[in-house]
């Protein structure tokens, strides 16, 4: 595979500073552009952090002195300097649409962690073990944009990471109604403990706009390309709690799900064991290579045992057991900036990347 060049929009926030952190030894993607806010422009990206790194890890080396351009008034010089670019930028939904398609529209491909185009039609919004064949909307997109090279795909939000990779292989059996409570983590706010400290100890029942997200994008994940848009599933029926929890990181999900043929225990086992999608059969970079992993402990999975499993790529499920008002009930975990941010960002660049979208 070509080494690409790429570019971060957003690399300040939180999950900017992610994609920073794992691009930083990619075999394929070389980071060649930071950009961020006109405040932050014109400082290295050490200087316009300071100290709000937030991650684990140290800033990269190679970045620390990378010059940070504006990533609202660069985009044709940004554009001539990459191959395509990241975005995680925090703006309003409809500066941000506007944005990434003015970077679309200078030829530059958009992988974006940003909500505003997950439900724009002609945009692809994709968990690449369960839909990737969605990216094949990008030609009608690229129509509709008038571009030769431009684009946006997005993922989905993180939330529905947690359940639905869970759900997908038992769509066979026909999924009916599904019931799922999220308890999400203190990350998915852009936040710590440091930074807020009135989680601690604390359960916030609210997060805006999450429940509709968790409720509908899957099934626009679900749905099929019928033209020149993607048309979502009517089914299953699905409704969401969604909770703000004091973890660090990791989105835990307690499912209910109804069948219209109901399958057996085993039946289920043996389909979350042996699931595996295009990521893993190409053996994409970043792909876990057991995309469902299974716990038989009663405890498990705990977030904070098991949200790093396959570098935070992989999904756990656990207390899978029939239900007294829907057929079965059991409980997922992924990690939340990972595979649910900038991770599930990156693999579905190494998608693209593969299917030959960036040259």
């Amino acid at each position: 595979m070509k080494k690409y060049n790429v570019g971060i929009i957003g690399a300040t926030g939180m999950v900017g500073q992610r994609f920073a952190t794992l691009l930083e030894n990619h075999p394929w993607f070389n980071v060649k552009i930071l950009a961020a806010s006109p405040r932050s422009a014109g400082k290295t990206y050490a200087e316009a952090v300071g100290d709000r790194w937030k991650m684990s890890v140290p800033m990269p080396e190679s970045m620390k002195d990378m010059i940070l351009l504006d990533a609202t008034a660069d985009v044709e010089k940004i554009a001539g300097m990459v191959d395509f670019c990241f975005c995680a930028v925090d703006m309003k939904k409809d500066e941000i649409k506007a944005l990434e398609e003015t970077y679309a529209k200078a030829e530059c491909p958009i992988v974006s962690n940003n909500s505003a185009h997950r439900f724009t039609p002609d945009v692809p919004m994709v968990v690449p073990e369960i839909n990737p064949e969605h990216i094949e909307i990008i030609k009608a997109q690229r129509e509709r944009l008038g571009t030769k090279r431009g684009f946006i795909a997005v993922k989905s939000n993180c939330s529905i990471q947690s359940y639905v990779p869970a759900l997908h292989p038992l769509k066979k059996f026909g999924l009916k109604k599904v019931l799922a409570c999220t308890y999400q983590a203190i990350s998915g706010a852009g936040k710590n403990f440091e930074t807020w400290p009135e989680m601690v100890d604390n359960l916030i029942p609210f997060i805006g706009g999450e429940e509709e997200k968790s409720e509908q994008e899957p099934l626009k994940v679900w749905g099929e390309i019928q033209g020149n848009e993607i048309v979502k599933a009517e089914t299953p029926s699905i409704t969401t709690q969604c909770l703000r929890v004091p973890v660090s990181d990791g989105h835990t999900a307690a499912v209910f799900v109804s069948f219209e043929n109901k399958p057996s225990k085993e039946e289920i086992l043996e389909l979350w064991k042996n699931f595996r999608g295009v990521p893993q059969e190409l053996e994409l970079p970043s792909a876990p290579k057991q995309f469902i992993h299974y716990f038989e402990e009663d405890n498990r999975p705990q977030a904070k045992l098991d949200r790093n499993l396959e570098n935070g790529m992989a999904v756990s499920v656990g207390r899978l057991r029939e239900d007294t008002q829907y057929d079965y009930k059991f409980v997922c975990l992924s990690h939340n900036t990972l595979r649910g941010a900038a991770g599930g960002g990156v693999l579905l660049a190494e998608l693209l990347a593969s299917k030959g979208y960036f040259d």
